[in-house]
Parts: structure tokens; sequence; C-alpha cells
């Protein structure tokens, strides 16, 4: 899980590895994420939960999507965590009230 939420140029994003992209259907929703984290000072990692409310925003990471929300607007985080948004993975981000779709299985329309 990657706490900063910096927008990044085309030569950026090809250089990190990535490609940005907008789901309109997803902005404004609450969700809740939790992920991993190492635990400074040790060899553990620990489990980090925040809610708050999706911008809409993903990145797509590999040629088989690994998708990543922007989730801003944080009601709940770690305490000590000091940024105002945090990327989840898809896999382990919940919209209350309705499941996010797998971007490797498209819904068909």
């Amino acid at each position: 899980m990657s706490s900063t939420a910096l927008q990044a140029s085309d030569a950026s994003e090809a250089a990190a590895g990535y490609r940005s992209g907008f789901e309109a259907h997803l902005r404004g929703r609450i969700a809740e994420c939790d992920g991993g984290r190492h635990v400074a000072g040790t060899k553990f990692a620990g489990r980090q939960e925040f809610t708050g409310t999706l911008t809409g925003a993903y990145r797509d990471f590999g040629p088989y999507p690994w998708r990543w929300y922007l989730l801003a607007k944080l009601t709940r985080k770690p305490e000590g965590f000091a940024h105002e948004a945090v990327w989840c993975d898809a896999d382990s981000l919940t919209l209350i009230g309705q499941e996010i779709p797998d971007p490797r299985n498209p819904v068909q329309e």
C-alpha cells in the first residue's frame, strides 16, 4: 500500500511501470481498505486499516492489471499516519454496500 497521492506525467508513469486511469462510477464512494506495512525498527509487518472516499483514480501495474485505487478524505487511518490519501490494492478494498469489479474479469454490459 502506497501512502502518497502524487500525480505523474505519462513519461514518469512509463518509467515507474504503471498506467493511470479513472473510473467515474467509483468517485465519491465510501470504501474500506486494509493492508500490511513494515513495523519500523523490527523485522515484522502489521495490518493497517483505512476508511475514506474513493477519488475514481487508479493505477494498473504489469501486463495483467494489478490495480490500485486512490482513497482520500480518510476518516479512519493508523495512529500517526501523516498522509491525507492512500493507494489501496483492489483486492484489499471493499466498497461500503458493493463489491469492486475485478479488472482482470470485466463485466459484460
